[in-house]
């Protein structure tokens, strides 16, 4: 027998799926995606041929290689073919991966497994793309991808911009950062949306900082404000400004 079976547990593991999840994407049922990958039955030439083309992998390769060797690895192609293509490819985290990214964030194998995209307008540079969701950031709907460019360091944040926090204690934030002068080992995040209250992190949890750049939304799920709700956002935003410099000074 072929080892293609033990090539498809590898890439299903290695994009963080489930058997039901993996095989939905590839058109089986689960039971028979079990089958496979314990070598109880051969795979089926189409299911190959659509597996190859979600992983750009020839059927040789699916047959014959065994992919998680890394004398040889699929990661290493996978590499070598977007340094070729020499475009900025975006990884897009989905709210559903969040909880992989936070594990995962400095493991090239799970980044290099997040779906990607690239959008000709951007400069070069370190991108990465983040669904996010509630009403924090209104008028940012929730489902929106926020865009964003990698930060170095807590130190070169501006403030007053918008950016997509990532850190131990709060996971994965889109919010608009102060700073205070006073106190370098923390930041203040602050939703767009008053009705939430502004919070400090420490610097020292803060794992990733993404600089938004652009935001990807749906047309008809863009976010309104009544007169009312406009009235409770000046009233809370006069209120948080007071706020915030009272604790400033």
């Amino acid at each position: 027998m072929s080892i293609a079976g033990k090539n498809l547990k590898y890439l299903r593991k290695l994009r963080g799926l489930t058997q039901e999840e993996f095989a939905g994407k590839i058109g089986i049922k689960r039971s028979l995606l079990g089958a496979y990958e314990e070598e109880r039955a051969e795979p089926r030439i189409d299911v190959l041929e659509l597996v190859g083309e979600i992983f750009k992998l020839s059927l040789d390769e699916l047959l014959l290689k065994d992919l998680s060797d890394t004398r040889g690895s699929y990661l290493a192609k996978r590499r070598a073919q977007k340094l070729v293509a020499g475009t900025n490819e975006i990884q897009f985290v989905p709210v559903k991966a969040a909880a992989g990214y936070l594990a995962g964030y400095a493991d090239p194998e799970f980044i290099d497994e997040l779906n990607t995209f690239t959008l000709p307008m951007l400069a070069p540079g370190a991108y990465r793309a983040f669904e996010i969701v509630g009403d924090s950031m209104m008028p940012t709907a929730s489902g929106s991808i926020i865009v964003a460019e990698k930060v170095e360091s807590p130190e070169e944040v501006k403030s007053n911009q918008t950016y997509i926090v990532v850190s131990r204690n709060e996971g994965i934030v889109y919010k608009r950062i102060l700073k205070n002068p006073k106190a370098k080992n923390k930041l203040t995040l602050v939703s767009d949306n008053p009705t939430y209250q502004p919070y400090n992190i420490n610097t020292g949890d803060i794992i990733e900082i993404w600089k938004a750049t652009l935001i990807i939304s749906k047309t008809n799920t863009q976010q309104r404000w009544d007169v009312n709700q406009l009235a409770n956002l000046v009233s809370n935003l006069q209120e948080q400004v007071t706020n915030l410099k009272n604790k400033m000074n």
